[in-house]
């Protein structure tokens, strides 16, 4: 598809055929999950699908084959398969920046034909060149080869960013940690709040500590601002303990100090030998970037073969939905029906919920996927969105939320779609006596889905022994739509499918609303504002009264009672 296609005028979803039918179906749409379930044996058959090692059922939403094949043709009509198309192609339907979107071809593996050639380049041997120089990177620091300015092995990679070079790779980190194997821990900095940089550092021996700056631009004022932070305590806590002398800083900061950024003369500056500076594109979104050089941490603390390993789970899935057909493709179908339930059953936010202590980060990550991607009110044509986008996404581990937030989901008077996520071979198989304790956990993870669904009904309460006042309040209405997405282990390759699959049901409700999911301006005006405000935070009393009234007395009062 040319780049003129692909910056098309969005296509008016509510102008559709297939809205119009899909509000009428929603007006008619009658019974209730436990009906459709009896009345259909194969109900659970027929919306459950495979995609990579996946297992996804669908079966527990609020939808029925007519709704779905409605989806479908609501995304032939507003032309999803060919901007998915014109993605993995190299179009640049990153429209306001005029750019490609291209995070899918940090996992094609080497040697891929065709090659993929865009705008002139060859996007394949630039990401393999830059990853054979991570990966050689990683095995020197891993083996010793690489030790600090004293000559000790390193013992801890500090990773300093914010965003997606923050929260993509502590979050796999913590996912994959089990797999770090080579007496490297992983920590990361990524708040402007000095208390971050401070207690990260606290405990660590500056000899045996690695950090990476990831910043494209090397500019990002929390990053640089943190990497500072740490050079000094680095640099103090060096002559303390080692004697470092003046002369031995410069070697210091280039033995201790690697970037991930492409600004390779600011990253000289700050001290960092060049050579040791891993770029990366500006076609990779931050939020899509952990399986790009981003991800140099990942390689250190875990090895170069669980990252391949993780980029092969990333590439099954985007094969999936690149290859599959429509009506079996599971990012397309969970993409339809989240449009589903924020366009026509009003859904506000949606819960992410792994049952894995492992994923506990998972939620934050999709946080920022999905809400920087589809928080949007212009389309990509700079016209005013046509409905409404987006939901917010949120979640804690199983079975913590249990005793936390389930309440709302399942009595609130919200609809709140809910993605439950589990694994059938647990991480550490621990027993209570007999009792396998992993599959008390599944217990909950399949009760929950189900209760959602099926509810309890005022006669089953009653059965119970219940009576009075008590009856309604122990009562479920049941019909809170979930999906179950299941796999045979928390491996490398599964968290990579996992990543993409979010990644593309991302993309879909972006290209059926006709937002540009691969900008975000509405991060800007903060940061703007944050540098504009900076001589009033320090006590400039002429910038302090050229605010306005609440920012100026909360300024003061800043002023008034900071101590020491």
């Amino acid at each position: 598809m040319s780049n003129d296609t692909a910056a098309a005028d969005p296509i008016d979803p509510t102008t559709t055929d297939a809205w119009e039918r899909l509000m009428e179906h929603d007006e008619a749409l009658e019974g209730s999950l436990r009906e459709w379930f009896a009345t259909d044996p194969e109900r659970a058959a027929r919306f459950t699908h495979d995609a990579a090692d996946l297992h996804v059922d669908l079966s527990k939403n609020l939808i029925t084959q007519p709704t779905v094949d409605l989806l479908l043709e609501l995304a032939a009509q507003t032309n999803v398969l060919e901007r998915r198309d014109a993605m993995f192609a190299g179009a640049h339907i990153n429209t306001t920046e005029d750019r490609a979107v291209l995070h899918t071809a940090l996992r094609r593996p080497a040697g891929a034909s065709p090659a993929l050639v865009v705008d002139g380049q060859n996007v394949d041997e630039d990401v393999h060149e830059v990853l054979g120089r991570v990966y050689a990177f990683a095995d020197a620091v891993r083996s010793g080869e690489w030790t600090g300015v004293t000559g000790k092995k390193i013992e801890t990679v500090v990773n300093i960013g914010i965003g997606g070079s923050d929260l993509g790779p502590v979050m796999v980190y913590e996912a994959l940690k089990p797999l770090a194997d080579a007496g490297i821990e992983a920590r990361f900095i990524s708040n402007i709040d000095p208390t971050d940089a401070y207690e990260t550092t606290a405990d660590l021996d500056p000899e045996t500590t690695l950090v990476i700056v990831a910043s494209k631009t090397f500019t990002t004022l929390e990053t640089i601002t943190n990497a500072r932070l740490v050079r000094e305590w680095l640099l103090s806590a060096l002559r303390e303990s080692a004697g470092l002398t003046s002369e031995q800083e410069k070697e210091a900061v280039a033995k201790h100090f690697v970037a991930v950024s492409t600004a390779l003369d600011k990253v000289e500056e700050f001290g960092i030998d060049p050579q040791n500076a891993f770029g990366f594109w500006n076609w990779v979104g931050g939020r899509y970037s952990v399986d790009s050089a981003i991800g140099t941490v990942l390689a250190v603390a875990l090895g170069p073969s669980v990252f391949e390993e993780l980029l092969a789970g990333f590439n099954a899935m985007d094969e999936h939905f690149r290859t599959a057909p429509a009506e079996e493709n599971v990012p397309l179908l969970m993409g339809l029906i989240n449009v589903w339930n924020v366009n026509f059953l009003e859904a506000e936010t949606h819960a992410v919920l792994p049952y894995s202590q492992y994923l506990h980060r998972f939620p934050a990550y999709l946080q920022q996927l999905t809400m920087e991607s589809n928080g949007k009110s212009v389309r990509w044509d700079g016209s005013t969105v046509v409905s409404e986008t987006g939901e917010i996404f949120w979640g804690e581990p199983g079975t913590n939320g249990q005793h936390a937030f389930y309440q709302l989901i399942h009595q609130g008077t919200r609809i709140i779609p809910a993605d439950f996520i589990a694994f059938a071979t647990p991480e550490r198989p621990l027993k209570d006596g007999e009792q396998d304790v992993h599959e008390l956990f599944l217990a909950n993870f399949f009760a929950q889905s189900k209760a959602l669904a099926f509810g309890k009904t005022e006669e089953e309460v009653r059965a119970e022994g219940t009576e009075g006042e008590l009856v309604a309040a122990r009562m479920f209405s049941g019909d809170r739509p979930s999906t179950s997405i299941m796999a045979p282990a928390l491996t490398p390759s599964v968290l990579g499918q996992l990543i993409a699959l979010y990644e593309h049901i991302t993309f879909v409700q972006g290209a059926v609303w006709g937002i540009n999911s691969f900008d975000q301006w509405g991060v800007e005006l903060g940061k703007q504002l944050a540098n504009q405000l900076a001589p009033a935070v320090a006590g400039d009393e002429s910038a302090i009264e050229a605010q306005d009234s609440s920012t100026a007395g909360l300024i003061r009062y800043y002023r008034e009672h900071r101590q020491g």
